[in-house]
């Protein structure tokens, strides 16, 4: 048997003053997105905010259904909706916040292993890291320069082919 460990460096930021001003107002998109998620069943509400290479920023929110399963997550709101408006055009950094109607979000939200999947494709096809920058809805940021630190051992369509 052989051992071996897989782990990442996560940067951790106090503030969003020490952000670089691009990564700000990535963050500050995120909460306005937010602030429109439809959440009346978890009362957790989500803004993802993703930067592209061209400039353009996308924005998404959780949106969540009666039947559960039909609800989306942030995060895949704003992937999705970049590759169908800018298709082609590289993901460089997304932002994403959360917070609660019950309690106080002082912990930064990691995507959910659907949206880790979905992003981690994204990242695979443009053959670039795409940065993720976490936070609740005060406290700490969390800075993960790859989404795949943070889904190691990643499906991927290689899986999917004999060769």
């Amino acid at each position: 048997m052989k051992k071996q460990h897989i782990g990442f460096d996560l940067a951790i930021y106090e503030g969003p003053e020490e952000l670089s001003q691009m990564e700000q107002k990535l963050l500050r998109d995120a909460e306005k997105a937010r602030e429109n998620a439809y959440a009346p069943y978890s009362s957790f509400k989500v803004g993802a905010a993703v930067l592209l290479e061209n400039g353009e920023v996308v924005i998404g929110n959780n949106q969540e259904n009666a039947s559960y399963p039909s609800g989306l997550c942030a995060e895949r709101v704003a992937v999705f909706q970049a590759g169908a408006k800018y298709p082609g055009v590289p993901i460089k950094t997304i932002a994403i916040t959360a917070t609660s109607k019950d309690f106080k979000v002082e912990t930064p939200a990691a995507p959910c292993g659907n949206c880790r999947q979905s992003i981690m494709e994204y990242e695979q096809r443009q053959k670039n890291p795409i940065v993720i920058l976490l936070r609740g809805e005060v406290g700490p940021i969390y800075k993960c320069s790859s989404m795949a630190d943070i889904l190691p051992l990643a499906f991927s369509n290689s899986f999917l082919t004999d060769s």
